[in-house]
């Protein structure tokens, strides 16, 4: 995995937030591995919806395709964890996404997705709209 330029949660273009759940712990009292996959997905859904909500794209929808998860520091319940996404690449039909959390302002995990628009009915790859070109392109982070 290429390593995210260590922004701050500030930096990141889309940011979410979401509790830590009692739920979200192993037995060795830290947040465990598919939380944190759990949580970069509340990230990426919180940005789809803001983009959808203002442009739909009807009979169609994302759906993630690669998943690479760094993980860098243990978190432990209770707590805040923020989602920081910006956009690394725009493709015809797909996007990348760079993610970084944070717990307690320190970096916790990042990630890397790539994201495909797919039409519901074919289940194949669709050309992103120029409306949603538009929107990721003003989400994308520093080269």
């Amino acid at each position: 995995m290429t390593p995210i330029t260590l922004l701050p949660f500030h930096a990141y273009p889309h940011q979410a937030e979401t509790d830590i759940r009692h739920s979200d712990t192993d037995r060795i009292g830290h947040v465990n591995n598919v939380a944190f996959a759990a949580f970069l997905e509340f990230g990426r859904a919180s940005l789809l919806h803001s983009m959808t909500t203002s442009h739909p794209i009807p009979g169609h929808a994302f759906v993630i395709v690669r998943l690479e998860i760094d993980y860098r520091a243990e978190m432990r319940w209770p707590g805040k964890v923020q989602i920081g996404v910006g956009i690394a690449r725009i493709g015809q039909s797909s996007f990348a996404a760079k993610q970084a959390m944070f717990n307690n302002g320190k970096l916790v995990a990042e990630a890397n997705a790539v994201l495909v628009l797919m039409n519901e009915s074919t289940r194949k790859s669709a050309p992103l709209p120029a409306e949603i070109i538009a929107s990721l392109n003003g989400l994308s982070l520093p080269a």
